[in-house]
């Protein structure tokens, strides 16, 4: 007799388990790469000695190429691209009526692209390859997140829909460095053992690793998961990202878009201070990532009862209260100066990010109009990943004023997202669940 599921599981649609699934293998075998590739770069398996020194633009614009700066630019590629690459990509799928062919198409591209990393022995071809990666991930985000709110049969289901769907997605981005690592340290790989006469490196077996988990999910969705009924509602004609309100200086979903980058940036901010702040507490590293993952534990045990909840009390309350502790919790992180000071304040900011996730991501949807969710709501999947790839250039820059810096400008940033959410974004759900009347007119 096998386990019980948990009721989160058995209470909610089997295709967005499905696709939770799917983007939680999808997560392992990216978040692969953003412990392997700056371990790749850095070896001799890549050569990228003729690029260090060199200097690339004039004057007080000019920059000299360090191998940190060479690893920055391939992880940071994936974000710029990927986020930037949203919106369009958001807005096509909404024209053609279609999620599924998006999907599988992006996850063909990460996992293609993990797989050529083994032949990748120059610097330039792993920009490429990072490139069309971020561009996988482009194709992918906005059409699985449409597909989740298409699949919500009422608006009281749409919160706790897209809770379960990012703790999976969170389970598989936490876990992944943790495996990366594991799979690097462990090789070469003798498969000698099985009666192959190969030796694989612990790079090559990420990699394959990455692309093999990157066509699991291809698997999944490709034999388990349909378009829903309302993504083939014809796209209304103007499909343009809307900036001004009606009654309000800024469109709601495009406030809360912005207020996402911020979130994203106080997030990320601590991405590129490892010395530092090993430095600063003086403790060792195993500490540092404790507090990084400690985020990622707070959403896990958050996003769903938050969604939930969202769906009972509604979207405003968690929104608030999820970018007023955003900005203590930032501001917090300059200056304690005790490693499980520091272990405490990130998992506050934890909660926090948790209070605005599925909330926004169900507001979006509810004020989507038919045909459009992958438009409107990749408005928030662009502001997250532009925010999160922006944070570690924010702070690596900041950090040589003050070490407090970074976090002060990020709290800041938390205060005007704040601010936008009290007087630009209003309730969408009334308080029996059901949609309020002009959502979605």
């Amino acid at each position: 007799m096998g386990l019980p599921l948990p009721s989160f599981i058995t209470d909610t649609d089997r295709r967005v388990i499905v696709l939770a699934l799917a983007r939680m293998v999808g997560a392992v075998g990216n978040s692969f790469l953003i412990v392997v590739l700056p371990l790749y770069i850095a070896s001799e398996a890549v050569d990228v000695e003729a690029l260090l020194g060199t200097t690339v633009g004039t004057g007080a614009l000019s920059v000299t190429l360090t191998e940190p700066l060479l690893i920055g630019v391939v992880l940071s590629l994936f974000g710029f691209l990927n986020s930037l690459s949203q919106p369009f990509t958001g807005r096509l799928s909404d024209r053609m009526g279609r999620r599924k062919p998006f999907i599988l198409a992006g996850i063909a591209l990460l996992g293609t692209a993990s797989g050529l990393y083994v032949l990748a022995s120059n610097y330039y071809a792993l920009v490429v390859l990072r490139a069309l990666q971020g561009l996988g991930a482009a194709l992918t985000i906005p059409a699985t997140v449409a597909l989740v709110n298409e699949y919500a049969a009422s608006a009281n289901e749409r919160g706790g829909n897209f809770g379960v769907f990012n703790t999976f997605r969170l389970i598989g981005f936490g876990f992944g460095p943790v495996l990366a690592g594991g799979v690097v340290s462990a090789g070469p790989y003798d498969l000698g053992v099985v009666g192959i006469d190969l030796v694989v490196s612990g790079f090559n077996a990420a990699f394959v690793a990455a692309c093999a988990g990157a066509y699991l999910s291809f698997g999944l969705v490709a034999l388990l998961v349909n378009d829903a009924a309302s993504s083939a509602e014809a796209a209304g004609d103007d499909l343009s990202v809307r900036i001004r309100g009606e009654g309000q200086l800024l469109d709601p979903v495009f406030a809360l878009g912005l207020a996402t980058i911020a979130m994203g940036i106080c997030i990320a901010l601590y991405a590129t201070l490892q010395v530092q702040v090993n430095a600063r507490l003086d403790q060792a590293p195993v500490w540092f990532g404790a507090q990084f993952a400690a985020v990622t534990i707070s959403n896990v045990l958050l996003q769903v009862p938050v969604g939930r909840a969202a769906d009972r009390i509604g979207r405003r309350p968690f929104l608030l209260a999820g970018f007023a502790l955003l900005i203590p919790s930032t501001l917090l992180q300059g200056i304690v100066l005790s490693p499980a000071g520091m272990m405490a304040v990130r998992l506050v900011q934890g909660v926090a990010v948790a209070f605005v996730f599925a909330p926004s991501l169900a507001l979006a949807g509810d004020l989507a109009r038919e045909g459009e969710s992958g438009s409107t709501l990749s408005i928030l999947t662009m502001g997250f990943g532009f925010g999160v790839a922006l944070g570690p250039l924010v702070s690596g820059f900041l950090v040589t004023e003050s070490f407090l810096a970074p976090f002060a400008l990020g709290a800041v940033l938390a205060v005007v997202a704040l601010a936008a959410v009290v007087t630009q974004v209003e309730e969408t759900l009334d308080t029996d669940g059901s949609e309020s009347d002009s959502v979605g007119a």
